[in-house]
């Protein structure tokens, strides 16, 4: 049994018994639904019900806290393989695995009645490691549409990012939100794109739509609103700490995340904005970033 789905323009097929992402729970991936098509077209297989055992020799890569299931992730990888574990004390362990040489099928040890969390979580990395290898990333950052086109607020968490996209849905008219807090940048035939996507924080934002990339903005609060355009290492710098974070701490998964970097930055602009939590902040990018 076998479920496909779209995500950032790629197939991704979910086989074995937690194939029906939404019938385990993650209604996020409703709209994701499309018609099977042969495995060859696929960018991703990803197989449940997988029985992985965790070999002896580990090389342990980051390890770090998942909140939302009062739990501890931790990423390692040996010689041939990687592998990603989600432990509590309250749930059984999620496991996933890949060849170190090919990312494109992953093995996960989830099972029918899987903490629903778990397996959001669990397939979020198992579809970035996929799509890493073809210039598409998930970017911690709330997107907005406006005027045909997306721009993306980036910050560390409390800084305001979804309070700076309501504040535009509520001053900018049209502006539309994509996706509150995982949506997916990729390259696609040369322009940069954002995606929607099955992960939206706690914001039920999943949607199928994709629009070209207009602008970055870095957000930082401050007793004013400034904004400025960011350029080479400053801009890169500003983007860097939003994509997948245990990457860093992988040769391989890094240079992909550098590559995307790479790709995106040549052409999208990237701003800081430090800003007040007000409608004059939301103008101000909107004008800065659409040159009105």
């Amino acid at each position: 049994m076998f479920n496909n789905y779209i995500i950032a323009n790629h197939r991704i097929r979910l086989t074995g018994p937690v194939s029906d992402a939404v019938k385990a729970g993650l209604r996020g991936f409703a709209p994701f639904v499309v018609e099977p098509e042969t495995e060859a077209d696929c960018a991703a297989t990803i197989l449940t019900g997988v029985d992985i055992q965790l070999p002896a020799q580990l090389e342990q890569l980051t390890e770090f806290d998942f909140d939302e299931g009062d739990a501890r992730c931790t990423f390692y990888r040996n010689a041939e393989r990687y592998y990603f574990t989600i432990e509590s004390d309250k749930q059984p362990t999620l496991i996933l695995s890949s060849s170190r040489n090919d990312l494109s099928h992953i093995e996960m040890n989830a099972e029918e009645g899987v903490n629903p969390s778990f397996l959001r979580f669990g397939l979020w990395f198992a579809v970035n490691m996929a799509l890493s290898q073809h210039l598409t990333t998930a970017v911690h950052t709330s997107v907005i549409v406006c005027h045909g086109e997306a721009v993306m607020f980036l910050g560390e968490s409390g800084t305001g990012k979804s309070t700076h996209t309501r504040l535009w849905r509520e001053t900018i008219e049209g502006a539309t939100l994509l996706n509150d807090d995982s949506p997916f940048i990729g390259i696609n035939d040369g322009k940069v794109v954002a995606y929607g996507s099955p992960w939206s924080g706690k914001t039920p934002c999943y949607k199928a739509e994709s629009y070209p990339l207009r602008a970055i903005v870095r957000l930082s609060q401050a007793p004013h609103n400034a904004i400025r355009r960011l350029r080479g290492a400053q801009a890169m710098g500003a983007l860097l700490p939003s994509l997948p974070p245990a990457f860093a701490y992988d040769g391989r998964l890094e240079e992909a995340m550098i590559d995307v970097l790479s790709a995106v930055l040549s052409k999208v602009p990237v701003y800081h904005l430090e800003c007040l939590p007000d409608t004059a902040a939301a103008q101000l990018s909107h004008d800065t970033v659409f040159g009105l």
